[in-house]
């Protein structure tokens, strides 16, 4: 059974950073998209960015982000800890949301919840002054 576990969330002032982890057992990553969303109240689930099990043709991670978070956040992923992380920079008060990772298993991933059959449980960010 696939299990996933966030941490990292916090609270932090517009302009800090947090970084987010997520630990997944059950099945290695190099069988699993992973993509984080986030859900503030009131608003629907928005894919912040996700992280394809097989590399790009040039051998680079593929990876995708929300249109709204580019270039300030990255995604990456330590295979050996089977744990994908959410770095995030700069960040403003519209970023504040509860923070999910989520998976399925294939080749490349998107941003549709709908797609990813597995949830974690969710981490709180909150960006105030």
């Amino acid at each position: 059974q696939l299990q996933l576990a966030e941490s990292g969330g916090g609270a932090v002032q517009p302009g800090g950073s947090l970084r987010l982890s997520c630990v997944v057992s059950g099945l290695s990553l190099q069988y699993l998209n992973v993509a984080w969303f986030r859900q503030a109240p009131g608003e629907r689930r928005e894919g912040v960015s996700c992280i394809s099990a097989v590399d790009g043709d040039d051998g680079n991670e593929d990876t995708l982000y929300g249109e709204s978070v580019k270039g300030r956040f990255t995604i990456s992923r330590d295979r050996a800890k089977n744990t994908v992380f959410l770095q995030m920079n700069n960040l403003r008060p519209e970023d504040a949301a509860v923070y999910y990772c989520a998976a399925f298993a294939g080749v490349n991933c998107n941003l549709q919840p709908m797609a990813y059959l597995d949830w974690g449980q969710g981490t709180q960010v909150a960006v105030s002054s």
